[in-house]
């Protein structure tokens, strides 16, 4: 391997969107810093099973009307 070529490997604290807290061992950011997420498979709907559509520029609309005939609910 070579030296001084890796990210330094330290312990940060990570808080979770419920605002529960961990300390865990990364190369993000500096030793000690807090990684605040905004999302976290709590609030996921991956994990959560909840599905929200985002309509960006009226995409989810366009869709709707194109394939309205096709008994698509």
């Amino acid at each position: 391997m070579k030296k001084d070529i890796h990210p330094d490997y330290h312990e940060i604290t990570v808080v979770m969107t419920d605002g529960s807290e961990f300390k865990t061992r990364s190369t993000w950011g500096a030793a000690g810093e807090t990684l605040k997420l905004e999302i976290d498979p709590k609030t996921h709907p991956a994990w959560t099973g909840e599905h929200r559509l985002v309509d960006s520029g009226g995409q989810v609309a366009k869709f709707n009307k194109r394939f309205q005939g096709l008994g698509l609910k």
